[in-house]
């Protein structure tokens, strides 16, 4: 299930794509990404982003850090004004988040 994008600045978003696409799961030798850890990309006119992310478990060691990491991370964008993370675990992440490139790395195609 890819994430929902919401923005009319493709190249921008692409930018914050590209830069979620360098933080990994420290368990799974797979970008958050493509492991559908993102649910929801939020850009506005005025350049502020909303992420909506989740973790593999409510219990995942990385909980402390990897939304940390996540929102530095895309505040050095210098076109974004804010970045804003928000954790969820509704609905609760499965495999089937996964894009293919994931489910390839891991072995599951």
């Amino acid at each position: 299930m890819p994430a929902i994008l919401v923005t009319d600045n493709t190249e921008l978003m692409q930018k914050i794509i590209d830069t979620i696409k360098t933080c990994y799961d420290p368990e799974i030798p797979v970008d958050i990404w493509e492991l559908g850890l993102i649910y929801e990309l939020h850009l506005n006119d005025n350049n502020e982003l909303k992420v909506i992310m989740t973790l593999t478990s409510p219990n995942c060691p990385a909980a402390e850090y990897l939304p940390v990491e996540v929102e530095n991370k895309l505040k050095e964008i210098p076109e974004l004004k804010k970045a804003e993370l928000q954790l969820t675990f509704e609905p609760p992440w499965d495999k089937d988040r996964m894009s293919e490139i994931a489910q390839l790395e891991l072995g599951f195609l």
